[in-house]
């Protein structure tokens, strides 16, 4: 059994058989995103807001569906298992392949949890996904909206923030004073995993307001 896998060995083969779709560029089916969905949901809730993450380790932040850049960024760095990735957020929106590398992502946490940290942007909310892309893809390529709800509903379980061997902080780096609680202490204790709303502690501490670019 692969490190950082819990799955018997015959979600392993489907999850495998998934991955190799993806890197293919070729979306899963609405059926599959929902076991895919519902797989991962279960492995997040497991993991706090701060989640630690060891050396090596490859950070890369904003894919924004532009899945030829996250496969160069694959073919430079390396892919899991064979090293550490952390994702900081903004998955999806303004590029073509959302579900594929939202897809992606989300299936190598699944398959390879230990080796791959996948973080929660502020485009990684239902509000935003609907203006600038994701929503119409999903509507695009399923004729309906489950998917991006399955993927919106996910969302809400992701981790805020990051510490690389105890030390290095990756996520946000601004709270407003409003919050009256430190960075570091924040998604700790405070902040549980939830939907985004326009304001309040979670919305402060991911700067998870309407994006002006």
């Amino acid at each position: 059994m692969a490190e950082g896998t819990s799955s018997g060995l015959d979600d392993i083969a489907l999850l495998d058989s998934w991955t190799a779709s993806l890197i293919d560029c070729k979306h899963l089916g609405e059926a599959d995103v929902k076991a895919l969905c519902e797989k991962a949901r279960e492995i997040l809730l497991q993991e706090p807001n701060v989640q630690p993450v060891k050396c090596p380790v490859t950070v890369c932040g904003d894919v924004h569906g532009q899945f030829h850049d996250l496969a160069e960024l694959f073919r430079v760095a390396g892919r899991a298992p064979d090293t550490n990735l952390l994702f900081t957020g903004d998955y999806v929106d303004r590029g073509f392949y959302s579900v594929e590398c939202v897809s992606l992502l989300v299936a190598l946490k699944v398959r390879f949890r230990d080796r791959v940290t996948i973080l929660r942007g502020n485009h990684e909310s239902r509000q935003i996904t609907r203006v600038y892309g994701f929503y119409d893809e999903c509507m695009r390529k399923y004729g309906n909206a489950n998917v991006w709800r399955m993927f919106t509903d996910l969302f809400d379980c992701m981790p805020l923030t990051a510490i690389i061997e105890g030390e290095t902080f990756s996520g946000p780096t601004q709270m407003s004073a409003a919050a009256g609680v430190s960075r570091l202490e924040a998604p700790a204790t405070c902040l549980a995993k939830t939907s985004l709303t326009s304001s309040g502690t979670l919305t402060d501490f991911r700067s998870l307001l309407v994006p002006t670019s």
